[in-house]
């Protein structure tokens, strides 16, 4: 008796058991945009027969052949915030029809998965100016990676960048917490220098001290803690500026625990129009951009599909101030 396995079965095989083509199997197993062309009825047949034959796709032969991997990575420094949640549901939701598969780098390290695999994109979030890093930017997309990279220092050369105009409009957040508060606190993390410094200069040109801040390491229970501990000073704010969404919601929760009113007691406003921010409760006034996590997915869905023009481009993204509940809006 033969000890032999079973050749593994191909598309060939497939095609020729479902009495189709190579090209359509290819279609309807991979989730390619054509496949919405083929019958429902062809289309279940084909995913029968690849089931029946046990058909696996071949994911190292193929990207061997093709130079495709069908992987968009995901670059996200802070995992916990909910921009960072966000972004990576809609851009699955994109790609997922297209047949790739988003995946998070946990740890932000882009450059060290670079080195080992070249995926059909990836979106690197917030990317400073440091010329080693531009270097090797430079360096992976000539190899034919694509590459978006969320920045508002670089310029592109070869990857695409994504600006969003966040900073100089930071300081419209503080405005208008000024309109009706003078004890504005402030929670900021050492990631949002500049976004901080909007605070800072909008206080000094207003006249008003700097004396209530905390600092919190990018996790929203550090936020938590953080805020705690400005809410519980004698002379505590009445308002709150705070350098990203996931602080703010933050800031709101410990107000909660401390049993003050939001925007009663406590006005909050925050950094980044996170959905999460629209559905806190109160709602979340904040600075950001709109509709941003539909746009970047359609970028980097145009990028996969060619509908884009060659890599190199700079995406803006102006900001605004959203008010809603949380500042009385």
């Amino acid at each position: 008796m033969s000890t032999e396995s079973p050749e593994r079965p191909t598309l060939r095989t497939v095609a020729a058991e479902a009495g189709v083509s190579i090209a359509t199997v290819s279609y309807v197993l991979s989730g390619h945009p054509r496949a919405e062309s083929i019958s429902q009825p062809t289309a279940q047949r084909v995913k029968a027969v690849a089931t029946r034959l046990g058909y696996r796709r071949n994911d190292a032969a193929r990207a061997i052949r093709t130079g495709k991997s069908d992987l968009v990575l995901l670059s996200l420094n802070v995992l916990a915030d909910p921009w960072s949640q966000a972004v990576a549901a809609a851009v699955s939701a994109k790609v997922t029809p297209l047949g790739k598969t988003a995946l998070i780098i946990a740890d932000g390290d882009w450059r060290a998965v670079l080195a080992k695999r070249t995926p059909d994109l990836i979106f690197i979030d917030h990317v400073g100016r440091e010329p080693e890093l531009v270097a090797e930017l430079e360096g992976f997309a000539a190899q034919g990676v694509q590459i978006v990279a969320f920045s508002e220092v670089l310029e592109p050369r070869g990857f695409d960048v994504i600006r969003s105009g966040a900073e100089p409009r930071c300081h419209l957040a503080v405005e208008h917490l000024l309109e009706r508060h003078t004890r504005i606190g402030a929670l900021t993390s050492q990631r949002h220098g500049a976004r901080f410094d909007a605070y800072l200069t909008t206080m000094a040109a207003a006249g008003l001290p700097v004396d209530r801040v905390a600092k919190f390491a990018p996790h929203p229970e550090d936020a938590y803690w953080a805020a705690m501990s400005l809410l519980t000073q004698p002379d505590r704010p009445t308002a709150l500026y705070c350098t990203t969404d996931f602080a703010a919601i933050a800031a709101i929760r410990a107000a909660h625990r401390l049993r003050l009113d939001v925007p009663g007691d406590l006005a909050v406003i925050g950094v980044g129009n996170t959905p999460d921010g629209e559905r806190v409760d109160p709602s979340l006034s904040t600075v950001g951009p709109v509709g941003f996590n539909e746009a970047l997915a359609e970028i980097i869905a145009g990028r996969l599909t060619n509908r884009e023009g060659a890599p190199g481009e700079v995406f803006d993204f102006p900001w605004q101030l959203i008010v809603r509940e949380s500042t009385g809006g």
